[in-house]
């Protein structure tokens, strides 16, 4: 069995055929599915989701970084007033982007550290979107270090020194299809890090690994990740999807 940690599938790729690829994944063995939201129109597309295959889905809520704008205060309290209605394993995606637009930096940072605060309060983890941001991703965390913040850098976008430093700080890396890249730095980092800090995901409908790679990417698309990280790491595809399956279990309580 095998976990996707990080997957949109309540997003619109997936309206005309979304339950044959729950199916497709079920029987490729994926044992759980893990839905980061991104802002207050997708809490009920993912409830919907969760609602209609409620053993295989698990939710997390938070504000996704490219979200947040100058309302950004109003856009966390609608979405926070639905925290007590569901289960949620995980406060996500949030974080820092600056790929797209550097503007609401600082709405951001406040944003990302509002949600960590929320995270620490439930006793749950948080869902990292680091993306031309690592450095501070890392200034707002550190503050939180030792209070009992954990959680994952989603599709980790670092090299080995930086993933020691997130390692150090007690939380998970995410790999997803970047790894399967030719160009990709992963490989290296995955071959030095502990696998036991290691968790796997999709991002799907972004992201494809290679076979699949310039497709849609989707849940039953982790086994080309996963057999990707045994030849890389010496160790067969069962012992992948144990190790990172463990993991998963373990930081989310699943």
């Amino acid at each position: 069995m095998i976990i996707d940690t990080h997957c949109h599938i309540y997003l619109e790729e997936f309206d005309s055929d979304r339950q044959n690829v729950i199916d497709t994944a079920v029987a490729e063995g994926v044992e759980k599915i893990i839905l980061p939201n991104i802002d207050f129109s997708s809490i009920n597309k993912m409830m919907e989701v969760k609602n209609r295959n409620n053993e295989i889905f698990e939710l997390a809520l938070g504000l996704h970084p490219t979200s947040v704008k100058a309302d950004y205060k109003q856009d966390l309290e609608q979405i926070f007033e639905k925290f007590d209605l569901n289960k949620y394993v995980g406060i996500g995606e949030v974080g820092i982007d600056l790929y797209w637009d550097t503007t609401f930096l600082k709405q951001q940072k406040d944003a990302f550290d509002f949600q960590i605060e929320i995270a620490k309060k439930h006793g749950l983890p948080v869902i990292i979107h680091s993306r031309n941001s690592f450095d501070e991703i890392i200034d707002v965390l550190k503050p939180h270090i030792g209070s009992g913040v954990r959680g994952v850098f989603h599709c980790f976008p670092g090299d080995y020194l930086q993933a020691k430093q997130v390692i150090d700080f007690g939380f998970h890396i995410g790999i997803g299809g970047v790894l399967t890249y030719k160009k990709s730095d992963m490989p290296d980092v995955v071959a030095k890090v502990p696998l036991d800090s290691i968790l796997l995901e999709t991002d799907a409908p972004y992201l494809s690994p290679v076979p699949m790679r310039g497709k849609r990417n989707e849940p039953s698309f982790l086994k080309h990740i996963a057999l990707s990280m045994a030849q890389i790491t010496g160790n067969t595809y069962d012992q992948i999807c144990t190790i990172t399956t463990k993991n998963a279990k373990s930081l989310f309580k699943l």
